[in-house]
C-alpha cells in the first residue's frame, strides 16, 4: 500500500460467551438553540420521535434518519459538550448523488462530492481529498459533507456493497487499498496463531486453547477469531463497517 502502514496483528479478542449485543442507538448532539435545531433536522425529512419538556431546564428531542437503527438526541441540559463539537457523523447512503440532490432541494448547504486519495477513509484535516466522487464509484469511497446550524458536522458516505474478509485483491466493488487493509487485519497468513489464541485464555480452557489453535492451523481461509460457540468465524461473516 505505497507509503501507508497497516497493523498486521489480527483482532482476536471477543466478548465472553453469553454477553448481550451492544448496539449503538443514540448519538447526543450539542446545540445552542433547540428550536432551530429541531427545524433543521425536521427539514431533512427525519422522523421526529419525541419532544419532551420537563420544567424550564430540561428538554429532550429525538430524530431518526430514514432507515437508520441509530437516532440523534439534542435538547436542553442533555449534554455539557460545546455546541457544534460533534464531528464526523456518517450517514451511509446507497446513491450519494441522489441523496445530495435531495438535500439541496430541501435547502441544505452541502459540499460537492469528494473522495480520498488513500482509498481507505478520509482525513479529518482534508489532506488527500480529491474533488468529485471516486472515479470508479467504489463502495465506501465517495463522500459529501454538511453541518447543522451549530456546526455539528455530517458526512454522506456511499456504500453500495459491504466488504467481507473473503474479498479478493482486484475486487472491482472496492478500492484496492481497502481490500488490502481489511485482509491484512483478519487473515491468519503470516501471523502467530499461538500468540493470538493466548489472548483468548479468559474464554478457553487450556485443552480448548490447544485444540482450537490446532484447528485454525489446519483450516486455511479461516479467521483466527473464535465466536460465541467456540468455533471459527469464517472470513465471509466479518465485514468492514464504514
Amino acid at each position: 500500500m505505497s507509503n501507508a502502514q497497516i497493523r498486521s496483528e489480527p483482532v482476536v479478542e471477543t466478548l465472553p460467551t453469553g454477553t448481550v449485543d451492544m448496539k449503538l442507538e443514540v448519538v447526543v448532539l450539542p446545540v445552542s438553540d433547540v428550536d432551530r435545531a429541531k427545524r433543521f433536522y425536521g427539514s431533512l425529512g427525519w422522523r421526529l420521535d419525541i419532544d419532551f419538556v420537563a420544567g424550564d431546564d430540561f428538554r429532550v428531542i429525538q430524530f431518526t434518519p430514514p432507515g437508520s437503527g441509530c437516532s440523534i438526541i439534542f435538547g436542553k441540559n442533555v449534554t455539557a459538550t460545546a455546541p457544534g463539537s460533534a464531528q464526523g457523523l456518517h450517514l451511509v447512503v446507497s446513491d450519494i448523488e441522489v441523496t445530495r440532490n435531495e438535500l439541496l432541494r430541501r435547502g441544505v448547504e452541502i459540499s460537492g462530492l469528494f473522495h480520498e486519495a488513500g482509498g481507505v477513509f478520509h482525513h479529518g484535516d482534508g489532506e488527500g481529498r480529491l474533488s468529485g466522487p471516486n472515479p470508479q464509484r467504489r463502495s465506501y469511497a465517495s463522500y459529501a459533507s454538511f453541518s447543522d446550524p451549530d456546526g455539528n458536522g455530517w458526512l454522506l458516505q456511499e456504500v453500495t456493497a459491504r466488504l467481507t474478509g473473503d474479498a479478493e485483491a482486484g475486487d472491482s466493488r472496492f478500492t484496492n487499498e481497502l481490500v488490502a487493509a481489511v485482509r491484512r487485519m483478519i487473515t491468519p497468513a503470516g501471523t502467530n496463531l499461538r500468540r493470538g489464541a493466548r489472548r483468548l485464555q479468559l474464554h478457553l480452557r487450556p485443552d480448548e486453547l490447544d485444540e482450537g489453535t490446532a484447528r485454525l492451523r489446519g483450516r486455511p481461509g479461516q479467521s483466527p477469531v473464535l465466536g460465541p460457540d467456540r468455533g471459527e468465524v469464517p472470513l465471509a461473516e466479518r465485514s468492514f463497517r464504514g
